[in-house]
């Protein structure tokens, strides 16, 4: 979950805070963003109670988060700071035992080899630029937007280059779906007009990994780890709808393995609601 105020009206702290960050460009028009959330990792066979070795740990991540974006039209930077914790205090084997109790899933049987507790800090830095061009067709446009970006932290350390295509109606209102991270950068900001605008996208991102704490185990503690990749990609494409107040948008993402020894690539969803008020 996530909030993104509107344009000004930042705090000074978050300004101040930001100003620490030589990169980052505090001449757009600045919005500070605040999140919740939480991230849950198993192996691929939940049903066993025995550690299995060669297969990614059980763990969770549970933050909370304070951003600040700069957007100059063109370019956006985006700053953003977490801090939460790993283990058991972060409540994912309660929650996706309970999850599965009400869907009629299979009960995850190997939680008690999770990650140990530790508390996490991640910085997170990105930018990104977009060329729009317009097409022969009234309201039709398509744009290329890359990035590049950096995380540091005892959680993730990696740092990242991307591009996303995207063709549709009413493109400006928006820099594409956002996503948790680690993932290719969107935008929790859109533009609300009394007119249905759409788009289709597609984007890739390469990622150098120094550290994945749910692949190389605990920091300050022996754990259970695999053998991570120090390159790691995702491939991912969708479609966003937005209409006044609201946005819905789906993405398929594709991700390359991450550790040595992996079944093959992850591929999942992601559904997104964003609603201005």
């Amino acid at each position: 979950m996530s909030w993104l105020s509107a344009e000004g009206g930042v705090p000074e702290w978050v300004t101040q805070g930001a100003s620490y960050v030589p990169v980052f460009s505090q001449k757009g028009r600045l919005r500070v963003s605040y999140e919740l959330g939480q991230s849950i990792f198993t192996p691929d066979d939940i049903t066993l109670k025995e550690h299995i070795p060669g297969q990614r740990p059980y763990a969770g991540w549970l933050y909370g988060g304070v951003g600040l974006v700069s957007d100059t039209g063109d370019r956006v930077d985006n700053l953003a700071l977490q801090v939460g914790v790993v283990g058991p205090a972060s409540l994912a084997q309660d929650v996706q035992t309970t999850w599965h109790k009400w869907i009629g899933s299979p009960n995850p049987e190997g939680w008690e080899h999770q990650l140990k507790t530790e508390p996490g800090l991640v910085l997170m830095y990105e930018r990104k630029w977009r060329s729009l061009f317009d097409l022969p067709i009234p309201g039709f446009a398509a744009d290329l937007t890359p990035s590049v970006g950096a995380v540091i932290g005892n959680i993730y350390t990696y740092g990242a280059v991307g591009a996303t295509a995207r063709i549709g109606f009413d493109l400006p209102k928006d820099y594409g779906p956002p996503r948790i991270r680690p993932s290719l950068p969107g935008s929790d900001y859109f533009v609300v007009e009394k007119r249905l605008g759409w788009y289709l996208f597609i984007g890739v991102e390469a990622r150098a990994v120094g550290r994945n704490i749910f692949l190389d185990g605990n920091t300050f503690s022996s754990s259970h780890s695999v053998d991570k990749k120090p390159l790691a990609g995702d491939l991912q494409f969708g479609a966003a709808m937005s209409y006044g107040r609201y946005r819905l948008s789906y993405t398929q993402i594709i991700r390359a393995n991450e550790y040595n020894g992996q079944g093959g690539p992850d591929s999942f969803g992601s559904i997104n609601l964003s609603v201005a008020f």
